[in-house]
Order: C-alpha cells, then sequence, then structure tokens
C-alpha cells in the first residue's frame, strides 16, 4: 500500500499543517472501495451496528482478522460471495448503514497515526480510488481536516485528557 503524508495535527493545540495540493473528492455511487478493501471492524464499530438491529453473526468475518505487529485489532467486515462486496453496499452502490458505517470506511482513503501528541493523517494512494487527485476535488487545507476528522480528533484528545 502506497500512502502520502498530507496533513499533521497538534491535538494540544489543534494547529494544522496541511499539503493543499492534494486534493480528494468521494464520487458519488463509486463504491469501489466497498469492493475492493477489507475493512477492520473495532468493537465499537461493531455495538453500533447491532444495535440497528443486526448480530454481529450477520456482519462480522470472524476468519479474517487485522494486527498491527503482534496486537490483535479486530476482525474484517463480511464480505458479500458472489461479488465480493460489502454486506451492507445495495444494489445502487450505496451503504445501507451509512451513518452508522465503521470508522475505517468513514476515514478512507485516509490513516490516521498517531504519534504521542500528533496525529499524522495519510492518504492511501490507490488506483482503483477515482477521487484520490481529482480535479474537481477538495484540497486537502487546515479547514478541510478539522471538518474531516472533527469527531476523530476529539475522541483522540478525550483518550489523551483521560491518561
Amino acid at each position: 500500500m502506497k500512502k502520502r503524508l498530507v496533513a499533521v495535527i497538534d491535538l494540544e493545540t489543534l494547529e494544522i499543517k496541511a499539503n493543499s495540493s492534494f486534493k480528494f473528492k468521494c464520487i458519488e455511487n463509486c463504491g469501489k472501495c466497498c469492493m475492493e478493501l477489507d475493512i477492520p471492524l473495532r468493537d465499537e464499530d461493531i455495538a453500533r451496528i447491532e444495535e440497528l438491529g443486526y448480530n454481529a453473526w450477520e456482519f462480522v468475518d470472524y476468519e479474517k482478522m487485522f494486527y498491527r505487529g503482534d496486537k490483535f485489532l479486530g476482525y474484517a467486515l463480511k464480505k458479500r460471495p458472489f461479488d465480493n462486496a460489502c454486506i451492507f453496499l445495495d444494489e445502487n452502490k450505496k451503504c445501507k448503514i451509512y451513518p452508522y458505517r465503521p470508522r475505517a470506511c468513514r476515514l478512507y482513503p485516509f490513516i490516521l497515526i498517531k504519534h504521542g501528541p500528533t496525529l499524522e493523517v495519510y492518504i492511501r494512494e490507490d488506483d482503483f480510488c477515482p477521487g484520490i487527485n481529482h480535479p474537481n476535488g477538495e484540497p486537502i487545507t487546515p479547514e478541510f481536516v478539522r471538518d474531516y476528522f472533527n469527531e476523530i480528533i476529539e475522541e483522540y484528545r478525550r483518550e489523551t485528557r483521560s491518561i
């Protein structure tokens, strides 16, 4: 996986340094990430989807596991056997659980890596994603980063304060 650093967030001061020469635009009804990627699920993702009435056995692939080094991170979201797409992708390439989708889905194509009080924002340069550096995309400015990652920034700040 090829990735590029596009922003750095200071979680204490909320100062953001961003690479505005890079752009992103999610192409509506594309669904390529829902077909091409294996999506990791956090415990919080599973609980949120279960609150919609789904049983974890319906959407968790207990045979696919994610690790960082030797640390177990979680299981994967199930894929449909007939087309390898996410089980929540409908026939119009829309997510059936969009407001409750896993964090990895909400972040894609971005990857966040925390280093002490800073959060590095990388973009995955996947060939299948037409929105990466799209000519009509939104530049990765500090405002874009603040808006796109606001919820996660606040989550990391709460975690940092409670340590």
